[in-house]
């Protein structure tokens, strides 16, 4: 398959899924996991109509999107992997949404990166949904206090971000991210990847990040 065919492929799934459950496919955003792959394996994605992108690293998304946004302007960034505070700069004047807030000195280096750019990226607050130590992540229990110190700093919070645990069943995990969305009342949730965004999309996902099913493999 070439890259129109699978994101035809990836975007039939993600109607299917939304359908069953009831919902608008155009409700949920196809972010294209373009992290490790080069920006010739980039542009026939662009071209065949792909216009989200996720990033894990800010020094490597800086190095290859100033290029390919010249090329496709209306290209929105997002940036999925953690991201450390230092780096918030940096990050706010080239991600269109972070999805990995996660503690409260990232609150802080965002509000003066904010401040500085002119401007706040979307944003979504990463939950360790499974408790894992190894994972980035705000725990479940640490989300209220998280989310209003946020609010209280002057961000503007848009969703939630979770990675389930690997190698078990991810529908509960989905189901409880969508819970809290909906209980601290953040119309955005960030959750599902390429072995099971149509299990997300059923479960409330407006956002999946899709990688392997649409590049085919590590660049």
């Amino acid at each position: 398959m070439d890259s129109a065919e699978r994101l035809a492929d990836v975007q039939a799934g993600i109607a299917a899924a939304a359908k069953r459950a009831g919902r608008r496919a155009a409700d949920v955003t196809l972010i294209a996991v373009s992290k490790t792959h080069e920006a010739d394996a980039i542009r026939p994605l662009i071209a065949a109509g792909q216009r989200h992108f996720g990033e894990n690293r800010v020094q490597e998304a800086a190095a290859k999107w100033p290029a390919l946004r010249a090329e496709a302007p209306d290209v929105v960034l997002h940036l999925i992997g953690q991201l450390q505070s230092n780096k918030a700069d940096e990050a706010v004047a080239l991600f269109d949404a972070i999805h990995s807030l996660d503690r409260p000195s990232l609150v802080a280096a965002l509000v003066k990166a904010c401040e500085k750019a002119g401007r706040q990226p979307q944003l979504f607050v990463q939950v360790n949904i499974g408790d894992e130590e190894q994972k980035g992540g705000c725990p479940v229990a640490g989300l209220p206090a998280l989310l209003s110190e946020a609010k209280d700093a002057g961000l503007r919070i848009d969703g939630l971000m979770a990675i389930p645990p690997a190698d078990v069943e991810p529908a509960p995990y989905f189901a409880l991210l969508d819970e809290l969305a909906e209980r601290h009342g953040l119309p955005l949730r960030s959750i599902g990847m390429s072995g099971d965004y149509e299990t997300a999309v059923m479960l409330g996902a407006t956002h999946v990040r899709v990688g392997t099913a649409l590049f085919g493999g590590r660049g």
